[in-house]
């Protein structure tokens, strides 16, 4: 790890002018658990760091009748145990404790969660791996090489590296919206704005401009949250990240018919993914075995498997049916 500057603010204006003010390549710092990683690594070299991690306006929680809002210090194992939350929102809940170990959970905070970087096994190797991600222009292993855990959607001649999240899986899938300042004031953007598909620059991961500062996550209540879950699939039960994912909401008429659907999908694209021609599938229907086998294979209609992750497809299409049948139970009074 290369010597950095260090810088600890006492307020949000005070780490607005901090990067205002920054050496380019300067990282904000919270939970660290992603940071620290990537700078062990070499990947991350940044001159100084600003940490945040201890601003008390960025450590609240508030469930309210309207909205959830969750300040992006708030740590993610302090948003799973809400009780509010595991009892209105349990894909909110499950997306959290099932996205790592309780002593990184306990660490890690949602803005980092959000912004958190891919586990590509080539974007962490090490030089002797072409990355664009990594290097711009020097290429991307994984096209045509070991490419099992890498992208269904989302990707480029580019890069195919996943976006390894599993919290903007659930945001996304309920319409989420984050805070956002900077220089010029406050902004707010939907979750589905925040992250961008590689393209021809796999730098370049998200939106925000390197003097803005995430300072909270709203979600919109909703009755579906109640009726919802989070399904991981991967290869060991604990501490891995998702072969695929799905998160989903329903709610149900008074006939049992679908009039609300939300399905996210994690694990398989180059950023959150929502699967909403899936969702409409299902509006108007009755949740059955065939109806919610479908809604999986509307979702990974459009997969663009490569040469060793095809069996994700089918994968993909159980979870889904399967994460429906969960939440219906849920949903159903």
């Amino acid at each position: 790890m290369r010597a950095f500057a260090y810088v600890a603010p006492e307020t949000v204006d005070d780490a607005l002018d901090a990067l205002r003010t920054a050496r380019p390549g300067t990282k904000i710092l919270a939970g660290g658990t992603t940071l620290f990683d990537l700078m062990k690594l070499d990947i991350e070299t940044p001159p100084a760091v600003i940490d945040v991690h201890r601003l008390a306006e960025l450590n609240t929680i508030h469930v309210g009748e309207r909205e959830l809002v969750f300040g992006s210090g708030a740590r993610m194992a302090d948003v799973a145990d809400h009780p509010a939350v595991k009892a209105g929102y349990p894909v909110l809940a499950e997306s959290l404790w099932r996205a790592a170990s309780q002593q990184l959970r306990n660490m890690a905070t949602l803005g980092g969660n959000l912004l958190q970087r891919t586990r590509c096994a080539y974007f962490r190797g090490g030089s002797e791996f072409p990355c664009n991600k990594r290097e711009p222009g020097s290429g991307c292993a994984a096209i045509g090489g070991h490419d099992r855990g890498h992208a269904l959607f989302g990707g480029s001649d580019s890069c195919i590296a996943t976006y390894a999240g599993d919290l903007p899986i659930a945001l996304i899938a309920f319409d989420a919206v984050v805070d956002v300042v900077g220089p010029a004031g406050e902004r707010s953007l939907p979750i589905a704005e925040l992250h961008v598909e590689p393209g021809d620059d796999p730098t370049r991961e998200h939106v925000l401009a390197p003097d803005e500062l995430i300072v909270r996550i709203r979600v919109p209540a909703t009755p579906a949250g109640r009726g919802s879950t989070y399904l991981k699939i991967r290869d060991r039960e604990s501490y891995a990240f998702a072969l695929v994912a799905a998160a989903v909401g329903l709610t149900f008429d008074g006939d049992g018919v679908v009039n609300e659907c939300r399905i996210g999908l994690g694990g398989v694209a180059t950023r959150p993914w929502r699967a909403a021609e899936a969702e409409r599938s299902l509006l108007g229907q009755r949740l059955t075995p065939q109806t919610a086998r479908h809604a999986g294979e509307v979702a990974f209609a459009a997969a663009r498997p490569g040469r060793y992750n095809g069996f994700r497809v089918e994968l993909g299409i159980r979870t889904v049916a399967d994460a429906l049948r969960i939440a219906g139970e849920r949903a159903t009074p």
